[in-house]
């Protein structure tokens, strides 16, 4: 059963919100390495399988692997290549 898509409002004041739907977009998968964290440089949500951990301002911080940028090119070539059925 799928449940009904609850639209988000923000009352008038910008403070409150009406109606949110529960949960995080990000939540975890039933195992550890399945889970999203963001990178440190670029922000975005990536699997962390697709992450490293650099030293970053003398803490390590989880990063896209190779790079953000190589990590972008190399997803949208996949997301672009037909399905061989």
């Amino acid at each position: 059963m799928a449940k009904a898509d609850t639209k988000t409002k923000i009352v008038a004041d910008g403070l409150r919100y009406k109606s949110k739907v529960s949960g995080s977009p990000f939540t975890a998968a039933t195992s550890f390495g399945a889970a999203t964290m963001s990178c440190f440089l670029c922000g975005k949500h990536r699997a962390r399988s697709q992450m490293v951990s650099k030293k970053i301002l003398g803490k390590s911080q989880a990063v896209c692997s190779p790079s953000c940028k190589a990590l972008d090119q190399m997803l949208e070539e996949a997301n672009k290549k037909p399905s061989a059925d």
